[in-house]
C-alpha cells in the first residue's frame, strides 16, 4: 500500500493506488475526495509584459533606440572617455584603513 524510497540518508513514502482506495473505505470518503498531489495543477497565466520594467511599454526598446545606446557608448570608449581618476589612500598600507607593522 506504501512504496518505500531511500536517497542521501532520508526515507521517502508515496501512497500506491491500493494504499489509497484503503484509506477511502478506512475513512468512509466519497470517490471525489483525492488527494492534492494526484490532482491536475491548473497552469499559471502570466499577464506581465516580457522583459522591460512594468508600466514602459514595449516599444519603448525598439531597434532603434537600442542601436542608438550602442552608439553614444561606443562614443566614449577610449583615452579619456572614462573619466578615470586615482584617489590616493584606498588601497592597502595607505592612511586610515592600515594595520600598524
Amino acid at each position: 500500500m506504501v512504496k518505500q524510497q531511500f536517497a542521501w540518508r532520508h526515507y521517502y513514502w508515496v501512497l500506491t493506488n491500493e494504499g489509497i482506495e484503503y484509506l477511502r473505505e478506512y475513512l468512509h470518503l466519497p470517490p471525489e475526495i483525492v488527494p492534492v498531489t494526484m490532482k491536475k495543477q491548473a497552469k499559471i497565466v502570466d499577464n506581465k509584459p516580457r522583459g522591460g520594467r512594468v508600466g514602459v511599454p514595449q516599444a519603448a526598446y525598439s531597434k532603434d533606440s537600442r542601436d542608438e545606446y550602442r552608439r553614444e557608448k561606443d562614443a566614449n570608449v577610449g583615452p579619456g572617455g572614462a573619466g578615470f581618476g586615482f584617489r590616493g589612500g584606498a588601497g592597502r598600507g595607505a592612511g586610515r584603513g592600515a594595520p600598524p607593522q
